[in-house]
C-alpha cells in the first residue's frame, strides 16, 4: 500500500517535493493557503522576480521540466554597476560566458511545478486552505477553508482537519508546521534575526516599442554603501526594481514620509533610474515595505511524523540569489534519502537533516555577507581588481582554482564546503601576493645597493 504525505505549502518548493514524491508513487495531498496562482491571482509587491541557477536547474531536470521553465527565463551574465554619475561598469559572472543565472518570475515559476506535481494522479492540489496547527504524534493538520463557493456571499470558512503517513512543511519562512513543532517539543532551537534594511519593490516599465530601457541580460545594481537598487529583466519588456534600504535613520523608510521626499531621495541617488521609473512615487506608496530574515533551527524532523523543506527549516537573506535554489536542492537530497531508506522515514529525515542542515547555516552567512558585497563593494576598483583576479586564476588553474562565486552559482558543491574551499584560496592568494611582494622589494634593495656602491 503507498504511503501518504502531507504537505503544506505549493509555492515554488512544495510544487517541486509534490512532484518528487508523486514520480516516487507516494499519496500526496498539497494544501496551500492562498489561491491558484494559474487563475491569475498572484499579488505583486514583494520580491516576485528570482535568480535561478544550477542546483535549482539540475533538481527541475530531474523531473524533466527544466527546459520547459527556461523558456520564460531571461539570462543575466553578470552584473551592471550604476554608479551616481551615470557610468556604467558590467562585471561577468564567470570567466565562462556561458555560465550564467536566470531571471524568472515567482508565477511562472509557481505555475510549472503545480502543473508537473499534477500530471501525476496520486498528487492533490488543494488551494484556499490555511494550515493553523499540526498534530505531530498523529500527523493530522488543521486547515481553515476560504474557498468560495460560487454564488455564496459573504464566504464562512470552514475548519477541516487532514492526516497522513507524514507531515512535511513547505510553508515559508513563517511556517505554521514548524511554529506547531516550536510550541510542542521541548529543546526545539530556534533563532530569527532581522536586517535593519527592509526591502520595496518598484518597477521599470519596457519602451513603447516593448524592449528594455537598460541591458536585458544583466542584474542592475545601484550601490550607495550603506543602502543599494538592483533590477532584474522580465521577458515582457520591464525591469522589477528592489530597494534595499534602513527602515530607521535620518535617511530610511522612516524619514521618507510625502510624496516630494521620494522624489528628492531618488534624485540624489538614482539619478539614471528616476526618468525610466514613470511609476516611482505610486509604486513607492503602494507596494509594502517588506522585512529581511533569517531563520535558523533543529530539529528539521519529529520522529518519522513531520519534517521541514526550504525556508520552513533554513530562511535566507535574498543576496546570493540562492533561496529558492537552496530549497529545490533540499527536495533532491530528500528523495535520495528517501531512495535510500525508503521503508525508514525517520531515518530518512534524519539523513536528510544531516546533509543540509550545516550548508543551510553555512549560506545563510554567505547571503549576508554578500549583502555587504553587493551594496559596499561593487562600486570598489580594488573589488573589480579581484574579481578580474579570481578570473585570471581561474583560468590558469583549471579545476583547481574556482572563485566562491562560480562554486556557489555555477557547481553543486556543498555551500558550506565552497565557503571552506574559498577561505583556503583566498589564504593561499594574501599570502603568495605578499610573498611576491616581499620578493620585489628585496631585489630592488638588493638593486638600489649594488647602483649606490
Amino acid at each position: 500500500m503507498p504511503r501518504k504525505f502531507l504537505l503544506i505549502g505549493s509555492g515554488l518548493a512544495g510544487g517541486l517535493l509534490a512532484a518528487y514524491l508523486g514520480r516516487r508513487g507516494y499519496e500526496v495531498d498539497l494544501y496551500e493557503r492562498r489561491s491558484d496562482p494559474r487563475a491569475g491571482n498572484f499579488v505583486g509587491g514583494r520580491s516576485i522576480n528570482l535568480a535561478l541557477s544550477t542546483r535549482g536547474i539540475h533538481a527541475l531536470q530531474q523531473l524533466g521540466i527544466a527546459d520547459e521553465v527556461l523558456r520564460h527565463a531571461i539570462p543575466m551574465r553578470g552584473r551592471m554597476i550604476h554608479e551616481k554619475s551615470g557610468a556604467l561598469h558590467f562585471a561577468p559572472y564567470d570567466r565562462d560566458p556561458n555560465k550564467y543565472i536566470n531571471s524568472i518570475g515567482r508565477a511562472a515559476l509557481n505555475t510549472v511545478v503545480i502543473e508537473a506535481a499534477q500530471r501525476y494522479p496520486n498528487v492533490r492540489v488543494h488551494f484556499n486552505h490555511r494550515c493553523t496547527d499540526v498534530d505531530l504524534d498523529t500527523a493530522t493538520a488543521q486547515l481553515v477553508d476560504s474557498s468560495v463557493e460560487a454564488g455564496v456571499s459573504p464566504a464562512i470558512p470552514k475548519v477541516t482537519e487532514a492526516s497522513a503517513d507524514a507531515v512535511i512543511g513547505v510553508d515559508g519562512a513563517f511556517s505554521a508546521v514548524r511554529h506547531s513543532m516550536q510550541r510542542k517539543l521541548s529543546g526545539f532551537e530556534y533563532d530569527e534575526s532581522y536586517l535593519a534594511h527592509g526591502y520595496k519593490e518598484l518597477t521599470i516599465p519596457p519602451a513603447p516599442d516593448g524592449s528594455w530601457r537598460m541591458e536585458k541580460e544583466a542584474l542592475h545594481i545601484w550601490p550607495r554603501k550603506s543602502f543599494m537598487m538592483i533590477a532584474l529583466p522580465n521577458p515582457d519588456g520591464s525591469f522589477t526594481c528592489t530597494l534595499f534600504w534602513q527602515f530607521e535613520g535620518p535617511r530610511s523608510f522612516a524619514s521618507t514620509k510625502t510624496d516630494d521626499d521620494v522624489r528628492r531621495f531618488f534624485d540624489q541617488e538614482f539619478p539614471d533610474a528616476v526618468p525610466l521609473m514613470p511609476t516611482l512615487v505610486d509604486d513607492f506608496r503602494a507596494n509594502p515595505t517588506g522585512s529581511l530574515v533569517t531563520i535558523r533551527c533543529a530539529p528539521w524532523s519529529y520522529k518519522d511524523k513531520v519534517a521541514l523543506i526550504g525556508d520552513a527549516a533554513h530562511a535566507v537573506v535574498p543576496f546570493y540569489g540562492q533561496g529558492m535554489n537552496a530549497a529545490f536542492e533540499d527536495c533532491v537530497v530528500l528523495d535520495e534519502c528517501l531512495a535510500e531508506s525508503r521503508n525508514n522515514r525517520e531515518r530518512t529525515f534524519a539523513e536528510y537533516f544531516s546533509r543540509r542542515k550545516e550548508n543551510a547555516d553555512a549560506l545563510a552567512d554567505l547571503a549576508v555577507e554578500n549583502f555587504i558585497e553587493m551594496r559596499d563593494k561593487t562600486a570598489s576598483r580594488a573589488f573589480r581588481a579581484k574579481k578580474k583576479l579570481d578570473h585570471l586564476l581561474e583560468g590558469l588553474l583549471p579545476g583547481t582554482y574556482l572563485p566562491l562565486y562560480t562554486m556557489v552559482t555555477f557547481t553543486r558543491i556543498p555551500y558550506v564546503e565552497a565557503a571552506q574551499r574559498a577561505r583556503r584560496q583566498d589564504c593561499i592568494v594574501y599570502a603568495s601576493l605578499i610573498a611576491l611582494l616581499i620578493l620585489i622589494v628585496g631585489m630592488l634593495t638588493l638593486l638600489f645597493r649594488s647602483i649606490g656602491r
